[in-house]
C-alpha cells in the first residue's frame, strides 16, 4: 500500500494497493474469501465495494490536496450497477470540482473491463487546508 492510504485501518484490512501514475490513483482490492457477501452466487459484499470506492476517492483528493490527515467525507452516495464477482476489483476517482473547503468527487469500480463498472460513487469531502 502506498502512503496515500497507510493511515486508514480499513484499507489495510481490505489489503488495498494503490498505483499512482502522474496525478491519477488506481486502487486495487485483491479478492479474498472474507469479502464474499453472498456465498450462494458468490458475490462481493456491497460494503467492501463501497469502502473501496470511498477510500479511492479519499486517495485522489489526498494526492491533489495533501494535508496533515485524510480528507473527511461529508456525504457519500454509492450506486451498485452489477454484481461483484469473486475476482480483483479496480477503482479510479476524479475530482469534478474543488473549492477552498470542499471537493466533489466521482469514482467507479470495475473488474475485467473499465467500461463495465460494477459500482459508482459520488461524494463531497472536506479539505483540510491550513
Amino acid at each position: 500500500m502506498s502512503d496515500l492510504l497507510e493511515h486508514a485501518p480499513y484499507a489495510r484490512f481490505l489489503d488495498l494497493r494503490t498505483l499512482v501514475s502522474g496525478d491519477e490513483v488506481t486502487v486495487v482490492m485483491p479478492f479474498a474469501d472474507r469479502l464474499i457477501g453472498n456465498p450462494m452466487l458468490p458475490a462481493l459484499h456491497g460494503g467492501s465495494i463501497a469502502a473501496l470506492l470511498e477510500l479511492t476517492a479519499m486517495a485522489q483528493v489526498e494526492l491533489a490536496f495533501p494535508g496533515p490527515r485524510l480528507p473527511r467525507p461529508i456525504n457519500v452516495t454509492v450506486a451498485y450497477l452489477r454484481t461483484g464477482r469473486p475476482i480483483d476489483v479496480y477503482a479510479r476517482a476524479r475530482i469534478n470540482r474543488a473549492g477552498r473547503r470542499i471537493a466533489h468527487v466521482q469514482a467507479e469500480a470495475w473488474q475485467e473491463a473499465r467500461g463495465e463498472p460494477i459500482a459508482s460513487l459520488t461524494a463531497h469531502f472536506l479539505l483540510d487546508n491550513p
